[in-house]
């Protein structure tokens, strides 16, 4: 599999799709450009972000923002609201539990169903 042709797939910004899985976890890419994602959390998982092209603003409630940059990684301890943006166009990949909803328990315009986000 090569990162840069699954990239290519993914057609709109915000819409995570999963491309394999390991154990009881989804591998995603997603693109990310603009404010969209609402302020959410994962209540019973964390979630894992890599940067694999751009930059990638951060927010962590009650913490400073960050920006992360290609090669980074964090992770989103379960439980703790967040939410990222992007200026430009940022690729990421995102390592996630079979269990995690996409916006967490929060429902917005981009909120993906598991189904939505199938390879």
């Amino acid at each position: 599999m090569n990162l840069k042709d699954e990239f290519n797939s993914v057609e709109k910004y915000f819409s995570p799709k999963i491309i394999n899985e390991v154990n009881d976890q989804y591998v995603k890419l997603a693109k990310i450009k603009g404010e969209d994602i609402p302020w959410h959390n994962h209540e019973n998982e964390d979630e894992l972000f890599y940067i694999v092209e751009g930059s990638l603003l951060m927010e962590i409630e009650n913490k400073p923002s960050f920006t992360m940059h290609k090669g980074d990684l964090f992770v989103v301890p379960k439980g703790v609201n967040h939410r990222v943006s992007s200026e430009e166009e940022c690729c990421i990949m995102l390592i996630e539990s079979k269990t995690t909803k996409h916006t967490g328990t929060i429902k917005s315009s981009i909120t993906k169903s598991i189904e939505d986000q199938n390879y």
